[in-house]
């Protein structure tokens, strides 16, 4: 089995590593393009050319499914994408996980990159999911950016400024970029308050690595897309191709700043110089 992820940057990494832990037998394909990053940024048909040439780039390898891990592109390009690349291959969207944040009543924060927040797509999700729930949209300007270049100072400087921006009495926070898993701890640290009851974060890595596989199953007959089998044969852990504007790379150094790339680098330890 191989699954494709693509990203503009490495915010790719929790969804692949959700894969690498739901099935460690996958061979996985990384590919990103973070010269043109941030796409935010750009109009919504710039997004989808941008969004097309990375997923084309992933195409090329025959993965049985494309995972979108990427927000903004699902927001701006995900029509564009199955248009081009369904029904040959699944593609599949990151969604925030707006509905299961509040399901528990609110009040909910959802940070998010600031082209996402405020977006027709985003309010649409809270007006479908969190109808009566105090809802607060909290941008991040710089957030992705830094944890891309694992710039430790920008990171705390845009985590800050976005806790500051989150309302103390908040019961979960949905992490509406797929990058901002990638800290998620210190993004509970920065809004946790010590009198209320635990924060809950809401990512999505999860949740699109098991629908992946769910597809790649639906297309094989295989109810799990054969997770159960990850450990049958001969390789326990897939392989790993890293794809950078199109061309194969090492894994970016900056990714094992975070568990999710030193998790994904044991199987394939190849980095930048």
């Amino acid at each position: 089995m191989k699954i494709a992820l693509m990203d503009s940057g490495i915010g790719l990494l929790a969804a692949a590593a959700a894969v690498r832990r739901l099935h460690p037998g996958a061979d996985l394909v990384l590919s990103s393009d973070p010269d043109t990053m941030p796409w935010g940024p750009h109009t919504p048909q710039e997004i989808a050319r941008l969004a097309l040439a990375v997923a084309e780039a992933a195409a090329a390898h025959r993965p049985d499914a494309l995972i979108v891990a990427c927000n903004t592109a699902s927001v701006h390009a995900l029509d564009a994408l199955r248009a081009r690349l369904e029904p040959d291959l699944p593609v599949i969207g990151t969604v925030p996980a707006i509905k299961p944040a509040a399901a528990g009543g609110g009040p909910v924060a959802i940070w998010a990159t600031p082209a996402t927040t405020g977006s027709p797509y985003q309010r649409r999700l809270i007006d479908e999911f969190a109808a009566g729930v105090p809802v607060t949209e909290v941008p991040c300007p710089g957030l992705a950016d830094a944890l891309d270049r694992a710039d430790e100072e920008a990171t705390t400087r845009a985590i800050a400024a976005a806790a500051a921006l989150t309302p103390p009495d908040v019961r979960a926070v949905v992490l509406g970029c797929t990058h901002y898993e990638l800290v998620a701890e210190r993004i509970r640290a920065a809004v946790q308050q010590p009198d209320r009851a635990p924060l809950v974060l809401y990512g999505s890595a999860g949740a699109v690595a098991a629908q992946a596989l769910r597809r790649i199953g639906e297309r094989t007959g295989t109810a799990d897309g054969g997770a159960s089998a990850a450990y049958d044969g001969e390789r326990a852990e897939g392989t790993l191709t890293v794809l950078i504007g199109g061309r194969e790379a090492a894994l970016p150094r900056a990714a094992l700043t975070y568990a999710e790339g030193r998790l994904l680098a044991a199987s394939d330890p190849v980095l930048e110089p």
